[in-house]
């Protein structure tokens, strides 16, 4: 069996740390503005490639460096200074859709992935790319049997990249989807001058709308306002089918997420996936994961979607998350005791209780869920805590200072 990457976003240090603790394969991220997602993602800045090329290197993960929009003449020079840094960096490749991207980094010997964005839907297709790429993220669109045609007629043809090596196919497996074919939308550049194919994305499709007729004025009942907002990608409960078409590269969405949105997705996955190994992942343990993907930022999921022949229709019915559970800011860590395994905090809001579920998230600590089992407060055992009260707990992982901490609390 081909090894099986998961892919997970990083938007911040907290992100990337949890994507790692999580089991990731492999992270991509942008730097300050040429990405899809410079205006939803905080990004990395350029002198940060080195460090985290570093990070990433000690826990043997690849690093993908994102820099997928529409290039404009201006932005040419900015991009293969990009490519440059990236290349001494050590960044493991590039994710572009934009010829010139895809052209300078394969002249400087920088690998390329091919993104979404390029809309790769068929194996000519497939073969254009391969002289500049090694691995190629198909279209969302495209339906399992057409991906396993492309993946069977790349071993069959034995079609390659400028490594040398078989073409690796990467598909999303979580996350947003658009109601335009793979991300390439205008609406937001029509409306309101920022262009989402430039990473500048305003989301005016997952607004309220109502349809009104001009003649009369009338306003036409509609069943679901949100007629441009669909669900979010799921492929949980089909991932055996999805794994059996040959993909070997699976990518999640979501750089503009929380950090323990990546590491309950990367989480979820890399455990169907290594139950898929063993052939153990059933419909029953799909399901109990689905329940963890669930419990955090969604919009509702789409089971199946394109993948399976399913006809876009699978709409959000809401503005924002429906998550199961969300999370309460209650203060910051004031300092970690490793002798005793405890931490102490600060209540800036809200209170502390007995039995609480807890988040504490930071750049090094990235995402620690646990459940308060003793709260002590003025060196005596409470029940409860509230603003304004140090208090301190058990933690067995180590924590530090100025890590954000939450509470957890069913919706």
């Amino acid at each position: 069996m081909k090894e099986i990457e998961i892919m997970a976003p990083a938007g911040s240090w907290e992100s990337l740390t949890a994507a790692i603790k999580a089991g990731a394969d492999s992270v991509y991220f942008g730097v300050e503005k040429l990405n899809m997602r410079a205006r939803a993602a905080n990004n990395f800045k350029v002198d940060e490639l080195k460090r985290i090329v570093e990070v990433c290197d000690k826990h043997k993960i690849k690093s993908y460096l994102t820099l997928n929009i529409v290039l404009y003449d201006d932005e040419l020079t900015e991009m293969k200074l990009l490519c440059g840094a990236a290349k001494e960096a050590g960044v493991s490749a590039v994710i572009a859709a934009d010829v010139a991207a895809i052209q300078y980094a394969n002249s400087i010997g920088l690998e390329v992935h091919i993104s979404t964005q390029a809309n790769v839907s068929n194996l000519e297709a497939v073969k254009f790319y391969s002289t500049y790429a090694d691995v190629i993220v198909l279209a969302r669109e495209l339906t399992l049997d057409k991906i396993k045609y492309i993946i069977e007629e790349i071993k069959s043809k034995k079609i390659r990249g400028p490594s040398g090596n078989l073409i690796r196919i990467e598909l999303f497996i979580h996350g947003a989807m658009c109601v335009s074919i793979s991300g390439k939308c205008y609406m937001s550049l029509a409306t309101y001058n920022h262009s989402a194919n430039r990473g500048d994305c305003l989301q005016t499709c997952r607004r309220k709308y109502k349809v009104t007729d001009e003649e009369t004025g009338n306003e036409l009942v509609i069943d679901n306002e949100y007629v441009m907002s669909p669900k979010d990608m799921c492929t949980i409960t089909f991932l055996n089918q999805l794994l059996d078409s040959g993909v070997t590269v699976l990518k999640i969405e979501g750089r503009g997420r929380s950090a323990d949105y990546v590491n309950t997705v990367v989480s979820s996955y890399r455990a169907a996936v290594d139950l898929y190994k063993k052939k153990q992942l059933t419909d029953v343990k799909a399901k109990e994961l689905l329940k963890d993907l669930e419990s955090v930022f969604n919009r509702g999921f789409w089971h199946g979607g394109y993948y399976l022949g399913n006809k876009l229709g699978e709409w959000a019915g809401v503005y924002g998350s429906k998550a199961t559970k969300k999370k309460e800011f209650i203060g910051q860590i004031q300092n970690y005791y490793s002798k005793n395994k405890a931490a102490s905090l600060l209540i800036e809001t809200g209170s502390l209780n007995l039995g609480d579920e807890c988040l504490i998230t930071g750049p090094t600590t990235g995402v620690l869920q646990f459940r308060i089992k003793e709260i002590m407060k003025d060196e005596k055992i409470v029940g409860e805590a509230s603003k304004g009260d140090v208090v301190s707990f058990e933690v067995k992982e180590k924590v530090r200072k100025n890590d954000k901490m939450y509470v957890l609390k069913k919706v």
